[in-house]
């Protein structure tokens, strides 16, 4: 079994920052990519920014320059830096991973279960 467990939520003043994290937990995977998305109330879940096993990253417009992503060297877990948030930001953000789970043959999306994000005054 494995799960995608994720942490540092909370409300934040605009131009505030926020660390998201997402580890996975269990055995007997490798995880290939693994991403951020965000879901607003009333919107689409979209992409936020997304890295490879091999380091190559990538943005939605709206956060490049404020926003960072990593992996730790496990490549087990991934953080999201999250600088100069302003309310547009705010939203639920799932992590996803790409995993493969031994015995098969391909990677499947795995989601976490979210974690929510308020910038407001």
């Amino acid at each position: 079994q494995v799960q995608l467990v994720e942490s540092g939520g909370g409300l934040v003043q605009p131009g505030g920052s926020l660390r998201l994290s997402c580890a996975a937990v269990g055995s007997g995977f490798s995880i290939n990519a693994m991403a951020w998305y965000r879901q607003a109330p009333g919107k689409q879940r979209e992409l936020v920014a997304r890295i490879t096993s091999g380091g190559t990253t990538n943005y939605a417009d709206s956060v490049k320059g404020r926003f960072a992503i990593s992996r730790d060297n496990a490549k087990t877990t991934v953080y999201l830096q999250m600088n100069s948030l302003n309310p547009d930001d705010t939203a639920v953000y799932y992590c996803n991973a790409d995993i493969r789970k031994l015995g098969d043959w391909v990677a499947r999306p795995y989601w976490g279960q979210g974690t929510q994000v308020t910038v407001s005054s």
